[in-house]
């Protein structure tokens, strides 16, 4: 079989097959050869016709369906794919076809997967309302916030800004991506003194409260750390998705550890950045949330990072959307966030999300306690339909953060 031969614009995708949407910019032959090179690199086929092929070999090639402008969707029969096995469906679908010399860029867009493939991984487990019932947060965003400095600080003081940030109000602690057990401050002494900082916030605000600490690590290390997690009492762990894999993440969901799975995004700025080449962070998202993460980092429009309103709603939607029986995820906005943005926040995401702030309730001139009770008075003023300036006017903590962030 040519390139060629994976083109067919009659074709009518089935119910089992997996859907893939990709940019194709190509590099000295026709797009329609280099669509039909993507479906046969990522399929049965090859750059030149084989001996070896039988005829019984056609019924899995993958069919170039639709092109639309430089937007090709490729349609891939379940078979060609291993139940439960998301490196195997990776290696294919988003291997080696990004390096394939005729193409100038490829991007896939969007990954759809039939319910075949679909029931063969967990999910989220809790997903928004089992997260929801955990906090007993029934309506509003979530506060959350991430120990600053990410790194340095020792065990002691770790937990004593946790504890601060909690008693001020924040619903949720977290570990920064790159802090796992260093000597300064090793992973069994956080966990135990930074939860020891959680039961005393929750008794003296009557709130309940999470600690996301970060598990990443080679896998078995990180399925013991989650275990330990549980055996004092956690309820959350964290986990740099991108940075330990698709098989780690897949292999801790299936302990069925009744954690709550917080997934950060580290790293897929090199996949996603370019919006000619690469992953985007649509069929990322997907994927996380077929395996099995409750919630995850979607952007923000505002803050520091680069992504576009349009983005992040698409990365919204593709964790509340159906999908098959799956739970939907919680959205995480995190990075350069504080008070003042909280009104545009949940313009974009609604209710449903954690807002996520380290430098924004850290970087408070009075300290993080008031860091924290500002984020959470924001959030406040916007559920009443108040201006923050308004309701600053009575709220001093929040008055000293909209000084300090100006518009």
């Amino acid at each position: 079989m040519k390139y060629l031969d994976f083109v067919d614009l009659a074709y009518e995708p089935k119910e089992t097959d997996l859907i893939c949407t990709f940019y194709v910019e190509p590099e000295g032959i026709s797009l329609k050869e280099a669509a039909g090179g993507v479906a046969a690199e990522s399929s049965v086929g090859t750059w030149t016709e084989l001996t070896t092929e039988q005829p019984y070999v056609k019924r899995l090639a993958a069919h170039v369906y639709d092109i639309d402008g430089s937007v090709v969707k490729i349609a891939y029969p379940n078979e060609l794919f291993e139940q439960a096995n998301m490196p195997n469906i990776l290696s294919s679908v988003a291997g080696n076809v990004f390096g394939l010399k005729a193409l100038k860029n490829l991007r896939l867009l969007n990954i759809e997967f039939p319910r075949q493939l679909l029931t063969s991984f967990k999910g989220p487990a809790f997903g928004i309302a089992g997260i929801r019932q955990l906090l007993k947060v029934p309506k509003r965003p979530l506060v959350g916030t991430i120990i600053k400095p990410k790194l340095g600080l020792e065990t002691k003081d770790h937990a004593k800004v946790a504890y601060e940030a909690w008693y001020g109000g924040c619903d949720i602690v977290k570990d920064d991506e790159n802090l796992s057990s260093q000597k300064f401050n090793p992973f069994e002494e956080r966990l135990t003194q930074t939860l020891e900082s959680r039961d005393k916030a929750q008794e003296e605000t009557g709130e309940r409260k999470v600690y996301m600490i970060n598990i990443t690590a080679e896998t078995d290390t990180m399925v013991k750390r989650a275990q330990t997690v549980v055996d004092q009492g956690g309820e959350y762990v964290m986990v740099d998705i991108l940075t330990c894999g698709w098989s780690a993440l897949q292999t801790l969901r299936e302990q069925n550890l009744k954690l709550v799975i917080h997934a950060h995004r580290a790293g897929h700025a090199a996949f996603t950045k370019n919006h000619v080449h690469g992953i985007a962070m649509k069929p990322i998202a997907t994927v996380a949330r077929v395996i099995g993460v409750d919630q995850l980092h979607v952007g923000t429009v505002v803050g520091k990072m680069s992504e576009t309103k349009a983005e992040v709603m698409e990365n919204i939607e593709v964790c509340k959307a159906e999908l098959g029986d799956l739970k939907p995820v919680l959205p995480v906005a995190s990075g350069g966030l504080h008070p003042r943005l909280v009104p545009a926040l949940m313009e974009t995401f609604g209710n449903d999300f954690v807002i996520q702030a380290g430098g924004g309730i850290h970087g408070h001139p009075h300290g993080t306690i008031c860091g924290a009770k500002a984020m959470r008075q924001a959030v406040d003023a916007t559920l009443e339909g108040r201006t923050l300036d308004e309701y600053a006017k009575n709220h001093r903590e929040l008055a000293s953060a909209l000084k300090q962030w100006k518009a």
